[in-house]
């Protein structure tokens, strides 16, 4: 069924036919719901990057922050993700058997786990981004740098296509004894190195980027808190806001992925039952990663007033034609957790952004 799904054991189709009969509402009731995390992690990942694209810095380029490169390269490995992972997989409940093709077969599992491997590597960047901002501040002008930026993303995407290479070698269209007649897109069996790959996978989509993420983000939580002690209010109030956002980082990343390599390692050296209880759960567990890709948008972006202010100012300009305030001009930067966005007369001085 993909990387990002169970993959089925030769009994699969015979097991689920059994289930068709008390489970039939999913053949609707799941591609509506597949469809529905589509159309709003389509619409919010669209706008993150509509936004970034349209809205000018003070100087009038759109020269892209390094926080900004990493952004938009998350909101087009979720789009990826959507656009190849959630049809193909909503047609499975749908659909007796595959009818995409070999070609879709190979590819579509392929980019899925390519956008995946993205999409979670871009997280830890981004975090790693984050601790040489504000941990070691001093050296962040040399380090944080858009070509720095983008010989990282090099790197994401060479890594994610290479890990992703055996998924394409090994799904191939195939029969059933039970069906003859239908055809079916499985991974075939790739001898011994199988369980490894699956624990490099493990590994390298999950374990470690949760390790790192939680690790750049302690650091940055225990700097602000002995840099802001004894100050303001409002700055207290900024840390705790800060400690918030982080929080649902890590926790939406953990929640999202965890129940996907529960299965995927429970199937794998262990005994996954196939009844009405785990057939429930490989579909929440389907739902939550492919969530990820809706929630990472107003993580990163939508929680921030500067950036909602950004897109009233963004959708004022260029789809209701409202033209700006004279003597004004817009900044907008992401680069803490949220956006900054800010408007100045002319002729008054500009107010350092925060890195």
């Amino acid at each position: 069924l993909g990387p990002v799904v169970l993959e089925p054991p030769q009994h699969f189709y015979s097991e689920t036919l059994r289930l068709e009969a008390d489970l039939c509402a999913e053949v609707v009731i799941v591609p509506v719901v597949f469809g529905l995390i589509f159309v709003v992690g389509v619409l919010g990942n669209s706008l993150v990057m509509l936004v970034i694209g349209r809205v000018k810095p003070s100087g009038g380029a759109r020269a892209l922050s390094p926080t900004n490169i990493f952004i938009v390269n998350l909101s087009v490995a979720d789009l990826l993700f959507l656009l190849f992972c959630v049809p193909l997989h909503a047609t499975i409940y749908s659909l007796p058997e595959w009818v995409f093709g070999a070609f879709l077969c190979k590819f579509g599992h392929f980019f899925t786990m390519v956008s995946m491997l993205v999409s979670i590597l871009t997280l830890v960047a981004m975090s790693v981004d984050r601790y040489i901002a504000v941990v070691r501040s001093k050296s962040s002008a040399c380090v944080r740098s858009r070509r720095n930026a983008l010989v990282g993303l090099c790197v994401i995407w060479t890594m994610s296509l290479l890990c992703s290479v055996p998924v394409a070698q090994n799904y191939v269209l195939t029969n059933h004894p039970s069906a003859p007649n239908k055809t079916f897109c499985w991974e075939k069996g790739f001898g011994a190195s199988r369980r490894s790959y699956k624990v490099s996978i493990l590994l390298l989509g999950f374990v470690l980027p949760l390790l790192l993420i939680c690790c750049c983000y302690i650091r940055v939580l225990w700097h602000l808190h002995e840099k802001l002690k004894n100050m303001s209010k409002r700055s207290e109030l900024s840390k705790r806001k800060t400690a918030q956002t982080i929080l649902l980082v890590v926790t939406g990343f953990t929640i999202c992925w965890m129940p996907h390599h529960i299965i995927a390692m429970w199937a794998e050296f262990g005994s996954f039952p196939l009844n009405n209880a785990t057939f429930a759960f490989r579909i929440v567990s389907h739902c939550l990663s492919y969530g990820n890709s809706c929630i990472n948008p107003i993580l990163y972006a939508f929680l921030s007033e500067n950036f909602r202010k950004a897109c009233r100012q963004v959708f004022a300009r260029h789809l209701l034609y409202t033209p700006p305030v004279d003597g004004k001009v817009v900044r907008f930067r992401m680069d803490n957790f949220s956006a900054t966005h800010s408007k100045k007369p002319k002729g008054k001085n500009k107010q350092k952004a925060k890195s």
